[in-house]
């Protein structure tokens, strides 16, 4: 990637999630809208060059970078996505069991209440939607469980992907040998911390 420093910068998702059940690993990040999703996709990510899509993971204590970028058919639209997240277990996995190539696709992150699932739904204590109580702001019947409320979120992934085959796990201390990496940390990192 050449020109990166021009290329702004995109954080507006919530997460990244992995999927294992497709020839090759799925990177998906996460956004809450539908709409907002599928012209990301069509007006940036489209443009994409496959074999130039770059991701790196860079490690920092409990949290780790997600950084993604690509060369554009359509430079002007082009831009490049990072975000901070928690290291979690199907990050380790994917981590684990990559093999050097995923594919990359977009997904919607939709949260929901009780009253929006069916009563064999699990919220995120744990528990099914049938043992909450919808008459106590749906706190959890379970005795020993201190859920005041039921939670739970659905993940709905676009069809469109990408192959990537570009995929690195960095220390922050090997920053500075990645172009990709380097230009995510010095414009978001280093930048706003002097």
């Amino acid at each position: 990637m050449s020109s990166s420093t021009s290329i702004p910068w995109y954080d507006d998702f919530v997460g990244v999630a992995y999927r294992y059940y497709d020839l090759r690993m799925n990177v998906v990040p996460l956004l809450t809208d539908r709409k907002h999703s599928a012209s990301l996709w069509h007006d940036t990510i489209h443009f994409w060059l496959d074999h130039s899509i770059k991701i790196r993971f860079v490690e920092t204590g409990d949290n780790y970078w997600f950084i993604m970028g690509a060369d554009s058919q359509k430079p002007d639209s082009n831009m490049s996505f990072y975000k901070i997240l928690p290291k979690s277990e199907n990050y380790e996995r994917f981590k684990k069991g990559h093999g050097g190539e995923a594919y990359l696709r977009l997904g919607v992150y939709t949260k929901k209440s009780l009253g929006d699932v069916k009563k064999d739904s699990i919220c995120n204590c744990g528990h099914e939607a049938e043992d909450h109580d919808e008459g106590d702001n749906d706190v959890c019947l379970y005795n020993n469980c201190d859920c005041r409320e039921f939670s739970s979120f659905q993940i709905n992934l676009l069809k469109r992907k990408k192959t990537i085959s570009d995929i690195a796990f960095l220390d922050e201390k090997d920053v500075k040998d990645d172009v990709l990496a380097w230009n995510c940390f010095n414009t978001n990192k280093y930048s706003k911390s002097e």
